[in-house]
């Protein structure tokens, strides 16, 4: 008998997938991205459904996570972006993966792989339009389309894409949305004039993909929207969350009025209660940030974590209600029935719902797959 777990929804990913093409005009691409183990959800599992569901491109972060799918049979292009120097790149190159360049220095390393293995790499060249992270600043975007010209004309790089990435979408009518557009058009007519004539060209995250159509450009890219969540507060959107979050209550017990509950008495009991023992805790990805704010939902209500939450276990608070041991208590899920979303753990935890789903699964916390397809 399973003690506790995240179950992942696939089908609910493929009905995101398919709800986010139909947001897109013919011929822009979709791109789903699966870094950091897909948000939480398992990046294969998550890939291959994506894939099954139409999605045209695969992003990640790192090179790892690239050669992770390949390593596991996935054929779709895959993008990677962020390389500290000297990471091999040749393997990446080899295998058909795509590469971002933010600077000379990256693209020299790229090209420098891509002689190694007798082989063009596949190029996007990031310009910063005002997120002031990642991307080449304005001043340099002219030295690395040179660069990437020369490594053109010499058979070692395909510059196949042009992009950049917004600060706020995820706040409709932000004056630094349009700024950013504007900067992106400026960069795509000096890479014109520097002969450089992507065949894609990508601004677009989940926010923009679901609110700015004119950010769609070619492809977009689309993550935290491909796990049902919304990056906008409060939007209404038809995706469907796939991730839920369970465990079974391992103790119940009675208390009395002003019992210290877990570690530093932090909370009291106002009155005579029970309280329930529920087997997560911060080693399993609960944030300790819940420690007596945060929701679950147990024994047909909603009710509340009391206490500092501790490595392995939460308490949490029934009153005078039945609850036994071995009844499922359930953190988050689609609230379909009553349940917390990770929207409200994100607001009990003062942090993004980006977070709480990331943080989720581990050995002893497995995931298990609903809806998988060979």
């Amino acid at each position: 008998m399973w003690q506790a777990q995240v179950r992942v929804d696939l089908d609910a990913i493929r009905h995101n997938v398919a709800t986010l093409r139909d947001l897109l005009a013919p011929g822009t691409r979709l791109m789903t991205v699966v870094k950091a183990d897909a948000y939480g959800h398992g990046m294969l599992p998550v890939a291959r459904a994506a894939v099954q569901a139409g999605t045209d491109w695969l992003g990640v972060a790192t090179v790892d996570e690239a050669l992770t799918l390949r390593d596991a049979g996935v054929t779709a292009p895959v993008l990677a972006w962020l390389h500290s120097p000297d990471r091999p790149l040749h393997e990446a190159i080899e295998r058909d993966v795509d590469l971002s360049a933010a600077s000379t220095d990256t693209l020299r390393e790229i090209t420098q792989s891509a002689r190694k293995v007798k082989k063009a790499a596949k190029v996007h060249l990031k310009i910063d339009t005002g997120l002031s992270r990642n991307g080449a600043a304005q001043k340099d975007w002219p030295a690395l389309l040179e660069r990437a010209a020369k490594a053109e004309g010499d058979g070692y790089a395909e510059v196949r894409a042009v992009w950049s990435h917004l600060a706020c979408a995820d706040e409709p009518g932000h004056p630094s949305i349009a700024r950013q557009l504007a900067e992106f058009h400026d960069a795509l007519e000096v890479a014109e004039r520097h002969g450089i004539r992507p065949q894609l060209r990508h601004l677009a995250n989940s926010a923009a993909t679901l609110t700015l159509p004119e950010t769609h450009f070619d492809l977009v890219r689309v993550g935290l929207s491909t796990y049902g969540l919304s990056p906008i507060p409060g939007q209404a959107t038809r995706l469907k969350a796939a991730m839920s979050v369970h465990a079974r209550v391992a103790l119940v017990k009675a208390v009395p009025v002003g019992a210290g509950v877990s570690y530093g008495h932090t909370y009291k009991t106002l009155k005579d209660t029970t309280l329930a023992l529920v087997p997560l805790g911060y080693g399993d990805g609960v944030p300790r940030a819940a420690s007596s704010r945060g929701p679950v939902w147990l024994a047909g209500k909603v009710r509340r974590i009391v206490g500092r939450v501790c490595m392995d276990q939460v308490v949490v608070d029934c009153g005078d209600d039945e609850v036994r041991a071995g009844d499922e208590a359930v953190l988050f899920g689609a609230g379909a029935a009553g349940e917390p979303t990770a929207d409200d753990w994100a607001l009990a935890c003062d942090t993004i719902n980006y977070e709480i789903v990331t943080r989720m699964g581990s050995e002893r916390t497995p995931r298990i797959y609903v809806g998988e397809r060979t």
